[in-house]
């Protein structure tokens, strides 16, 4: 009468923001790969004592690149936050133009996986102008790709940190599709959203006349708070102050336990390139509620109600 927990994998697993989520919900990691040095050590800080068996059967990968997808383990649903870089704004939005081994082709790395394991789900996560980039060519390149090449439906919504609960607008592109379902409608319906949780005046346990806070980027700290191209200094009980790291976690969603035994430097690099937890388990949530109702298979309880029948 037991429902088997989930398994996934983590590709382009930064600091483990899909992990955390989806491990919230009872899902198993059985995979995960990031190649940063830094935010691998963050990612085996927070979670070797949670799932040993990721790192003590090498499957805490540090080169995507080098790794046949046949030897993957088998899992339910992918998750990947893939390299955004040529789609920002911050990048030099040269797309698929970009070398196959760069970071601009690493879909296509994902495409090879899901082909080669065929998970019952995919959860993707991308900046908000990959929808609009190369006038709308490199999402069209990816949709096709889920559609027809991989027979996966494709769900996609910009999806707001602050519509789940999180202080800061961090708008992103996610993309959920599931296996054998290549038709445009798809029943998947992404999570309404939800109220604040808190604001940032909660987020520096002072007063903050800014309700929501700036999006975390990476590069720029320090530009002032008169500056146009401030994200990190704010009006705290009056005064000019800039976020900490301890901030940042809050406005992330990350729990308070979560540790950076790197520099603060690194850890807000990382925090600017993580995604926001309550965002990706609202929308994890919602995936996995429509695996229990379509892929009877996997819950034990239904497969005894059908023979009983």
């Amino acid at each position: 009468m037991k429902k088997k927990p989930y398994k996934f994998v983590d590709i382009f697993a930064g600091i483990g923001g899909f992990h955390i989520a989806l491990h919230s919900l009872n899902a198993e990691c059985v995979f995960a790969s990031e190649k940063d040095f830094f935010a691998r050590k963050t990612y085996f800080d927070n979670f070797f004592e949670k799932n040993p068996s990721l790192f003590e059967d090498c499957n805490f990968n540090d080169d995507i690149l080098q790794v046949n997808p046949e030897d993957i383990p088998d899992f339910d649903i992918l998750c990947a936050g893939f390299p955004c870089q040529p789609f920002s704004q911050a990048g030099f939005k040269k797309g698929f133009e970009e070398d196959h081994e760069s970071r601009g082709n690493m879909f296509f790395i994902l495409r090879d996986i899901i082909k080669a394991k065929r998970p019952k789900a995919i959860f993707l996560e991308n900046v908000r102008h990959l929808e609009k980039h190369d006038n709308g060519r490199t999402f069209e390149i990816i949709k096709n790709t889920v559609e027809q090449e991989l027979g996966y439906s494709f769900n996609y919504q910009i999806v707001k940190a602050s519509d789940h609960g999180l202080p800061q607008h961090r708008p992103r592109l996610y993309m959920v599709g599931f296996r054998d379902e290549s038709t445009p409608d798809s029943l998947f319906k992404f999570p309404k959203p939800e109220p604040l949780e808190m604001t940032m005046s909660d987020i520096f346990n002072a007063e903050c006349p800014k309700k929501v806070g700036f999006t975390l980027r990476v590069g720029g700290r320090g530009s002032g708070l008169n500056d146009r191209r401030n994200w990190d200094s704010y009006l705290v009980n009056g005064k000019e102050k800039r976020l900490t790291v301890t901030e940042g976690k809050k406005m992330m969603g990350l729990p308070c336990d979560f540790i950076f035994n790197v520099s603060e430097t690194q850890a807000m690099k990382q925090l600017g390139n993580s995604v926001a937890v309550n965002a990706i388990r609202a929308t994890a949530s919602k995936i996995i509620e429509y695996l229990d109702l379509h892929y009877a298979d996997h819950n034990e309880c239904k497969r005894k109600d059908l023979v009983s029948a």
